[in-house]
């Protein structure tokens, strides 16, 4: 077994997370381009915590310009066993109301403006998305959760819409005949490049408003989700702290392969893999490439 290492990308609203102890911002070089961020890395009751803010500090980056394939293998190359992402969503749900958190256990992906995959041409990899959050960290971050009683539902459907604008009324509509319980703008591709990562994710899903298909609100108030995300943002780090005391210090297994995804999931043949793309792939897929050739 080797050491837990939690990592937290932080969404609209949460930029640090202050209550690291004998913390410090790092600059983290990927091949995969610039990062969002530094990162931040610190403990928590000795267990060792990064954090990345996914916006960047003061919020310079929309949705579709986060480069997602360079914040995911930050979070490997920092040693990341489990990544808790921390985002803001509309609900498409009456009981979903403002201010709850949903722990997302499935995503409908609808961006089409972003890179997807760290693997392609030269080096092909499929890896599995049926189950795409990791039930044993979903079970840590309930128990987080309760024991710091917040207002949390367990399961729900995310959205992951292109952005950056909101969506219009015919959208909302669909997609909550689509059975959709959520929707935002981060978690996709990141979910599938955590897999591709080998490392166990899940959403903490903030719900600052109800999208635009509620008869009651109408159009998205801009002024009221910015309120609900700093009202938020302490919960969050609660949820956080609490997290990070109670997951336990040695990793463990996940029950459907998260931290695993990658043993049979290369394609091409070694001798047809391109150089280059695997000098990329030395954090993403360096035990898989070690010990399979």
């Amino acid at each position: 077994m080797s050491d837990a290492v939690l990592g937290v990308i932080g969404g609209s609203g949460l930029y640090d997370l202050p209550d690291l102890q004998d913390a410090e911002w790092v600059a983290v070089e990927s091949p995969w381009g610039e990062p969002s961020d530094a990162v931040r890395i610190g403990r928590v009751d000795g267990m060792k915590v990064v954090f990345l803010p996914r916006h960047g500090r003061g919020h310079r980056l929309a949705p579709s310009d986060i480069n997602y394939r360079a914040n995911i293998d930050v979070m490997k190359r920092c040693g990341v066993t489990s990544l808790v992402s921390v985002s803001a969503c509309g609900s498409l749900r009456e009981a979903y109301a403002p201010g709850h958190f949903v722990l997302v256990d499935q995503f409908i992906d609808r961006t089409f403006a972003r890179p997807k995959s760290f693997f392609g041409k030269g080096c092909v990899a499929h890896v599995s998305m049926a189950d795409p959050v990791s039930p044993l960290l979903v079970d840590h971050i309930a128990a987080a959760a309760g024991a710091e009683a917040l207002t949390f539902h367990r399961g729900g459907t995310y959205l992951a819409m292109e952005g950056p604008q909101f969506s219009s009324l015919a959208e909302s509509r669909l997609y909550r005949e689509w059975g959709c319980d959520v929707i935002g703008m981060t978690n996709m591709p990141e979910a599938k490049l955590a897999r591709e990562a080998e490392i166990c994710y899940a959403t903490v899903a903030m719900v600052t408003d109800y999208d635009s298909w509620h008869p009651d609100h109408g159009a998205v108030d801009i002024q009221a989700i910015v309120r609900v995300l700093h009202e938020n943002a302490d919960n969050a780090r609660r949820l956080v702290g609490r997290l990070a005391k109670d997951l336990p210090r040695q990793h463990e297994a996940c029950p459907i392969g998260s931290d695993t995804a990658l043993e049979y999931a290369l394609m091409t043949a070694p001798e047809m893999r391109d150089p280059a793309l695997l000098s990329k792939l030395d954090a993403v897929a360096g035990r898989v490439l070690a010990s399979k050739g």
